[in-house]
């Protein structure tokens, strides 16, 4: 029975632990202003257009499709936001949505029943306190339905050019971890530290950019450090086991 046990587990995978697993690593903070400045340098000859990749027409339309994307890709909220935005364009037509209906439309984005009744109540304060415009302040955009920091710093950053702050999704966080750039493990500590060692010019075009590499280079699973421009300046560069 032993012998048994032992070769069931001799034929079992080592663990492969993987970069997207560890922790920040620990270093010296702030970083070093030259590596930082390097960084930055290589992410604008890699992405000098990099934007937001969620259809959208206007503030109310990003607004929308950034709350659908709270646990889904932006490739499947783009298959479904022409649909919806077809029938509900603006919040004045959200707002007097059938929740089952909008239910039926969005369900492919998951969590569909509390994004519909986000989608809902947000478009209905929007119509209410600020005349069918988006608002355009952080305490303001906080207050509406299925708002949390990083919808709001892509309404402000991407629909309106304000940098009140740094978008942190999973992108941004895995590769600022791996990029020795925070010391924070949380979204709150991570844009903090953001803030505070990246000029504000560049916050918006920081989060796009960071996004773009973790989506096509500096994957969860495999980073691909064999042909990262970054690797260079990044001390989890070849780190995995």
């Amino acid at each position: 029975m032993q012998a048994r046990r032992e070769g069931v587990q001799a034929t079992r995978p080592a663990r492969i632990i993987t970069k997207a697993m560890r922790k920040p690593l620990r270093q010296a903070w702030p970083p070093d202003p030259g590596r930082v400045d390097a960084i930055l340098r290589e992410l604008d000859r890699l992405y000098p257009e990099a934007n937001c990749e969620l259809i959208r027409n206007d503030p109310f339309q990003l607004l929308c499709a950034t709350i659908l994307s709270a646990q889904c890709t932006d490739e499947r909220v783009n298959k479904v936001t022409p649909t919806l935005f077809a029938h509900y364009p603006t919040a004045a037509a959200m707002a007097q949505a059938s929740q089952q209906r909008l239910e039926s439309i969005i369900r492919s984005t998951g969590f569909f029943r509390n994004k519909a009744k986000n989608l809902i109540g947000a478009a209905r304060a929007i119509e209410s306190q600020w005349d069918g415009n988006v608002p355009r302040t952080m305490p303001a955009l906080l207050a509406l339905s299925g708002v949390a920091r990083k919808t709001a710093n892509v309404v402000l950053g991407t629909g309106f050019g304000i940098a009140e702050g740094v978008v942190v999704d999973t992108h941004v966080m895995r590769l600022s971890q791996r990029l020795g750039v925070t010391r924070g493990s949380s979204p709150t500590q991570i844009e903090r530290d953001l803030m505070e060692i990246i000029p504000r010019e560049r916050w918006i075009l920081l989060s796009h950019q960071l996004i773009w590499h973790g989506r096509r280079l500096c994957l969860a699973r495999k980073p691909k450090c064999d042909r990262c421009p970054l690797a260079a300046y990044c001390p989890s560069a070849f780190r995995e086991t």
